[in-house]
């Protein structure tokens, strides 16, 4: 299995929109404009920029590229089912990850947890070891974008039973970078 390749904008709020709408595809074009914030306009077009500078330099693709959605709603990029990907936003962070692999990933930048949003994502595993953490912030996202990344990989997305997500898990090579700014776990299958 090839590394992923992670590519990262943490300073989307200074992409220029109109220039940015410019360079992409019409799908994405349409799909950035339903959005009715600047910032989630940002996003959606910083997320896309990222894959097409990926595509170029991993692949030599100079389109922008189409997508295509599987069941559950997870984009590919049409006509090449080879290349998988994955896109993440927060904040002003925008990750994307290229890989020849399925690949899930997920960034958190800072914000606000509750106990109740603790208990009702985390099992009691995973609250005694945030509980226990010098930074309770920084486990509790550490173990989200865990979470995040894995239900990314899979197709599933966000689902009831967050807390037994990493049940399992060693089924999963994650990757989790944690920065000043931001966390981010890039998950695979072994």
């Amino acid at each position: 299995m090839n590394p992923s390749m992670i590519y990262l904008n943490e300073h989307t709020e200074l992409l220029d929109i109109e220039t940015a709408l410019a360079k992409v595809s019409a799908q994405r074009r349409e799909q950035a404009l339903r959005y009715h914030h600047e910032s989630s306009r940002r996003l959606s077009l910083a997320v896309y920029l990222l894959l097409m500078e990926g595509l170029e330099k991993e692949y030599g693709i100079n389109e922008p590229p189409l997508f295509e959605y599987l069941e559950g709603g997870k984009p590919v990029i049409s006509g090449h089912p080879e290349i998988h990907f994955n896109f993440s936003h927060s904040g002003n962070v925008a990750l994307c990850v290229i890989s020849d692999q399925p690949v899930g990933a997920d960034v958190e930048t800072s914000r606000k947890i509750t106990p109740s949003l603790i208990a009702y994502t985390m099992n009691e595993e995973e609250q005694a070891l945030i509980d226990s953490a010098p930074e309770t912030l920084k486990a509790f996202l550490s173990l989200w974008t865990k979470k995040e990344a894995v239900l990314k990989l899979t197709g599933e997305g966000i689902r009831n039973n967050m807390r037994m997500v990493l049940a399992g898990a060693e089924k999963y090579k994650i990757e989790t970078i944690l920065t000043e700014n931001y966390i981010c776990s890039i998950a695979q299958y072994k």
